[in-house]
């Protein structure tokens, strides 16, 4: 079951997405797990009819799975995951519409707002509220499920990952002929957790989700090339990546071998990419020897240490090869540390992001050891560690001397528990997500906002926007403002989120 903070914030994303109502059902769900029908009335207190149709929103939205139970029937469990994904449903739009053009960014909103739609359902909501021809939203649609930014819905879409799951084992348990030992049982577990890691793994490459996070994955690489070196760096990158996606997946640990001639025909005729790097002679280079320059520096070629392969998006498959490969497990390493390091920062300093970097680099460590390593001094690193450890952005190993585990006689070292970090940070953000729902809808609740933003959605008053008053202007300018400074806000903690939690299928185990 989801945490407290993951738990208010889905409760909050119901409640502005499809009311109170449903909303109550969904807290109910998140605090007490899969329910029937019945128990979910009772402890509502909603009537039948409304707690059903709060349900049947849930399943059309893919809000909640349902599954039958030979014990209690029909049952409902609700899923956070999908949930927390519509935080991203504008992010959505925009890649549609950046891709296919806007009657794909209408169709994709659309579906997202209605949930599972047949295609002459679509075909008949647009046509009729727009001024498109048919055929334009029919190309449209079949870009988008062709490029399966679109998929079918199918039954397994509305069954438990757990139901699965033991589906799964039973049917391997089944073909067991004799008395099953402990072993072939847990053969037959591990047969079945492969089976559903493969048909994840399926459902992951495909989808307007998966889709998304891909373009967001490029968007955030781009961003960190250009931060570091320049905009020339950027777009030799952009025709890197672009070349890797039509080979192969980027929920891979790598791509496949890139050569250069593949790269640099998608890098536009109309970019100069020469004029990112700086060459000693007056002579211009060709385009494909400022490539290959460029490769040198994402793959850190003249820094052949444990550091510079950490830093480098790049690698090279050998000496006659020819080949490189975009290290997708190192970037989404790279971007997940940023984000700690910049909490560090913001909340303790830099000395704090010495210090955490200093035990990610050498392990665990003593107090004496980091103040000495660091160049700092014992009075103040003492402090730091603590205020680090109970943010739990930093973790202690206790060495006892003794059997008696006397505190006196037990040595303190530090170091950096990556998964915990990035859980309890997780958990930050969610909380942060969820008090930016809940300031925006206290400020649209305001009275005197309410009645102004009733009064400009009416029909005369669009048409006529001077029927407002000057203060009712004020408090609508004013609305605005605050509203579009919690957007920005927003957008800003959900990167991190997509970075900590959906990057992580990018990236093994950190050591």
């Amino acid at each position: 079951m989801p945490d407290r903070n993951t738990t208010n914030l889905c409760v909050e994303i119901i409640y502005s997405h499809f009311g109170p109502l449903t909303a109550k059902v969904a807290a109910v769900l998140l605090a007490r797990g899969r329910l029937t029908l019945a128990q979910v009335i009772r402890f509502t207190s909603l009537k039948p009819r409304t707690a059903r149709a709060a349900i049947l929103i849930l399943i059309q939205h893919n809000l909640a799975w349902h599954a039958h139970s030979d014990e209690d029937g029909e049952i409902v469990e609700f899923n956070s995951e999908e949930c927390l994904m519509r935080l991203r449903f504008g992010r959505f739009v925009w890649q549609a519409e950046q891709l296919f053009g806007p009657a794909a960014a209408e169709i994709v909103s659309l579906i997202l707002d209605h949930g599972k739609l047949r295609p002459p359902d679509i075909m008949t909501n647009l046509c009729l509220s727009r001024s498109k021809d048919v055929s334009v939203y029919s190309q449209a649609l079949f870009q988008l499920v062709s490029s399966s930014h679109l998929i079918p819905s199918t039954i397994l879409f509305h069954v438990s990952p757990r139901d699965k799951l033991l589906q799964y084992e039973r049917e391997e348990k089944n073909q067991i002929k004799n008395f099953p030992t402990a072993k072939e049982l847990r053969e037959a577990k591990e047969r079945a957790e492969a089976r559903y890691r493969r048909e994840q793994e399926g459902d992951m490459k495909v989808g307007l989700k998966r889709k998304a996070a891909e373009d967001d994955v490029v968007d955030l690489v781009l961003a960190a090339v250009r931060e570091r070196y320049n905009e020339a760096a950027a777009t030799v990158m952009r025709a890197i990546l672009k070349t890797a996606e039509m080979k192969a997946s980027m929920i891979d640990v790598r791509s496949d071998g890139l050569s250069a001639a593949s790269i640099i025909v998608h890098i536009p005729e109309n970019e100069d990419i020469v004029s990112g790097l700086a060459f000693s002679s007056s002579k211009k280079p060709s385009t494909m020897s400022a490539l290959k320059e460029y490769l040198g520096i994402f793959a850190a070629a003249d820094n052949p240490t444990p550091s510079g392969r950490a830093s480098s998006f790049i690698s090279f498959g050998g000496v006659t090869s020819g080949k490189v490969f975009v290290e997708y497990e190192i970037i989404s390493r790279r971007l997940r540390r940023r984000i700690l390091e910049a909490v560090a920062r913001e909340r303790y300093g830099d000395e704090a992001v010495r210090v955490i970097r200093l035990l990610l680099d050498n392990g665990k460590m003593g107090g004496d050891q980091i103040a000495k390593a660091a160049m700092m001094a014992a009075t103040a690193v003492r402090p730091l560690l603590s205020l680090l450890s109970a943010e739990s952005l930093i973790s202690i190993q206790e060495v006892p001397k003794g059997a008696d585990r006397n505190p006196q006689r037990t040595i303190y070292l530090w170091y950096v528990d990556l998964q915990k970090a990035y859980t309890v940070l997780l958990g930050n953000f969610y909380k942060t997500l969820y008090n930016i729902e809940t300031r925006r809808r206290a400020e649209k609740d305001d009275t005197a906002v309410r009645a102004v933003l009733e009064k400009s959605e009416r029909s005369d008053v669009r048409e006529d926007p001077s029927l407002l008053s000057r203060f009712e202007r004020e408090v609508l300018r004013a609305w605005e403002e605050r509203r579009d400074k919690l957007t920005i806000l927003e957008m800003r903690v959900e990167e991190a989120v997509f970075i900590l939690r959906d990057l992580i299928v990018h990236s093994l185990e950190d050591d």
